[in-house]
């Protein structure tokens, strides 16, 4: 069973903030409810405060289906819902016309009057913003606000408000409806912000994954390619002399074979990183791409005279993980650290973003326990409390390599 607010932990930073603003406008809807709707039982009481709570409930309901197709049209998984705000526009208009014939129309008194002018700028208000969480162009967006404002003011002067209060209740209107619509402006602008950042971060990690093909490209062209052309004149050099009976045929047959020998271990030494992978680089690096991410990242810990493999297959280790932490979980925080306990090296890295790699283990992690194995070396990585992520790689040292380091 998974634990409470678990589902909230799993989602990335995106996700967050966009259940976050779907929320926070769906919030907004039921507190026309809350605000307007029941606080008319206060003022009138009976059968009218019923209607008003009922027709200000549905304006709500239907807000808050607005608020729903536009947050996703706005992520383009849907189209953008048109005849909805359409409909919620009309609603809207039609709940304020009502409210105003109410108040001019109705039972006599304070309270019938106070609660059919909230009604009234409530349905223009939260209609005109809930209504440009659907819209892009900001001309549209003042447009609308401005027609609702004049609206307002108009229907109230065609329905006998003298004009001053008229005038008055445009510009509250205007005012109300102003608020609500820069809040969802802003709102969206800073979602999107908040996709294009980590999108631009997972570009940034598949650059990075990209730019390592192109060096093990070029690696192994320097290898192979030289080495294959003295291979191809060396193996038609010695057919000719084969040709022609010559003794020399089988000298330069075994120079091809050496020649093929070292391009294989060469090879394996590209494949396994051994040219170019160092430690202290590959940490000096991490620092720099996590915390260029956003993330802190604190780095201890002496690597000074380790031994050549060793730092080949710890600095793999360091690429890996930091991968992982850019590219899972949440991070905001990282901590490196080189342990040398007696006759071993330990390299510990901690991050809070508490989701694991994709997969069971990840194919990264399983390439690193190749490469642990190989110098006798073991990975463990598994989440750490509720928020944490622990990759701990350590390596024996042998008793030559102490002595090495020691000295």
């Amino acid at each position: 069973m998974s634990r409470p607010g678990g589902w909230w932990r799993r989602k990335s930073t995106p996700a967050k903030v966009e259940t976050y603003t779907r929320w926070s406008f769906h919030f907004v809807c039921l507190s026309e409810v809350a605000a307007i709707g029941l606080s008319s039982f206060a003022q009138v009481g009976g059968r009218l405060a019923v209607v008003l709570l009922l027709l200000v409930t549905l304006h709500a309901a239907v807000g808050m289906t607005v608020v729903s197709r536009a947050l996703d049209w706005t992520r383009g998984r849907r189209p953008q819902p048109v005849r909805l705000m359409w409909t919620f526009g009309v609603l809207s208009a039609a709940l304020a016309v009502a409210a105003l014939g109410i108040a001019e129309h109705g039972p006599p008194g304070d309270g019938v009057d106070s609660a059919a002018g909230s009604v009234f700028g409530a349905a223009l208000s939260y209609g005109a913003g809930m209504i440009t969480l659907g819209m892009r162009d900001r001309r549209r967006v003042l447009a609308l606000v401005g027609g609702f404002g004049a609206g307002a003011g108009l229907m109230s002067w065609a329905l006998g408000v003298s004009g001053p209060v008229a005038l008055a209740t445009a510009a509250i209107v205007l005012a109300g409806a102003g608020f609500i619509t820069f809040t969802a402006v802003f709102s969206v602008w800073l979602l999107n912000a908040v996709f294009a950042l980590d999108e631009a971060r997972e570009t940034r990690a598949r650059l990075a994954v990209a730019e390592e093909r192109l060096r093990f490209g070029r690696d192994l062209h320097d290898v192979l390619g030289r080495n294959l052309a003295v291979i191809s004149l060396k193996s038609e050099l010695a057919v000719q002399l084969a040709r022609r009976a010559r003794p020399e045929a089988v000298e330069q047959m075994i120079e091809v074979q050496r020649i093929a020998q070292d391009s294989q271990r060469e090879v394996r030494d590209v494949v396994r990183g051994y040219r170019e992978v160092d430690l202290e680089a590959e940490l000096g690096g991490a620092r720099g791409v996590l915390r260029a991410a956003g993330i802190d990242c604190e780095v201890t810990g002496d690597t000074a005279g380790l031994p050549g493999e060793v730092q080949s297959v710890l600095g793999w280790v360091v690429r890996e993980a930091t991968t992982n932490v850019l590219r899972h979980g949440d991070a905001k925080k990282c901590t490196v650290s080189v342990r040398r306990p007696e006759g071993r090296v330990v390299l510990t890295v901690r991050n809070d973003g508490a989701a694991a790699p994709s997969g069971k283990g990840g194919s990264g992690l399983a390439g690193l326990r190749e490469r642990l194995s190989a110098v006798g070396g073991t990975l463990d990585a598994a989440p750490a409390g509720q928020s944490e992520f622990l990759l701990v790689a350590e390596v024996p040292l042998t008793a030559e390599t102490v002595l090495e380091v020691a000295s």
